[in-house]
């Protein structure tokens, strides 16, 4: 029976040569952000196309691209609108690759710990551009909080220093931790499932077995419940990334207001 964390391992599909030492081999959690890229291509190609009587598709699209939108709006405030694309490539791509891991069998690229730190450290390196192209040198004014006394700056400067300096670290583990213990969970008492009836057949004892079969079908309703749960927690982290990032370009859009 495969190990619970044999899920989360990178193999290589295609080996190709490393230039400048890296390895550009595509590999299984390559294919998967492939998939949940194409997916989401077909999916807003065709939502995209105009009707007047909108169909699934373009309803679907429309909606979550309301849901980003309305959160945009609510957090960065009357400028949010050059940010959107964004927020919701970043919300539809997580949750693209994290319902995939889910419906197919394809590794959950966001169960990669390398996967959602890139996606965090671009995230941060957007809000630092931003920051700085719109304040500048201002921009360390994000550092000190307004109407605190200067006495008390001594101690609040560093840990806004270190609070910002931890966010990619944060935003990444936050994503990772998610996906990868729904993963085990579910993996462990799939495991149960298959085990126990496995022992429920081949033991002679009437009482045992029967005992057996109980535990294995509430292993099962486990798994069921478990799953039905992954798919919101899927769903869920997308849009906590998502609304983590318009929190940081707020910081620096109005940092006026900090």
């Amino acid at each position: 029976m495969a190990a619970p964390m044999e899920q989360f391992e990178i193999h290589r599909i295609v080996e190709l040569p490393k230039i400048a030492g890296i390895d550009f081999s595509i590999t299984n959690v390559t294919l998967a952000m492939l998939a949940s890229g194409v997916v989401l291509c077909a999916l807003f190609g065709l939502a995209a196309k105009p009707a007047v009587v909108p169909g699934r598709l373009q309803s679907v699209g429309e909606l979550l691209f309301e849901l980003i939108d309305d959160l945009a709006h609510s957090i960065i405030g009357h400028e949010y609108k050059r940010y959107v694309p964004l927020v919701f490539t970043l919300f539809t791509f997580i949750a693209a690759m994290n319902l995939l891991g889910m419906l197919v069998v394809i590794p959950t690229a966001t169960s990669q710990l390398s996967i959602t730190a890139t996606l965090a450290l671009l995230t941060i390196a957007v809000v630092l551009v931003v920051g700085f192209a719109r304040n500048g040198l201002g921009f360390f004014k994000l550092f000190v909080p307004s109407g605190v006394p200067w006495y008390l700056l001594i101690l609040m400067v560093p840990i806004e220093i270190i609070s910002f300096l931890v966010r990619p670290l944060t935003l990444a583990l936050r994503l990772f931790g998610n996906m990868i213990g729904g993963h085990v969970v579910l993996n462990i008492f799939g495991s149960f499932v298959v085990s126990l009836a496995l022992l429920a057949i081949g033991h002679s004892v009437f009482s045992l077995s029967s005992l057996a079969w109980l535990v294995s079908a509430l292993s099962l309703g486990s798994v069921v419940a478990l799953i039905a749960l992954e798919f919101i927690v899927a769903f869920l982290q997308a849009f906590v990334f998502a609304a983590l990032a318009c929190v940081y370009l707020n910081d620096v859009v109005n940092l006026h207001s900090h």
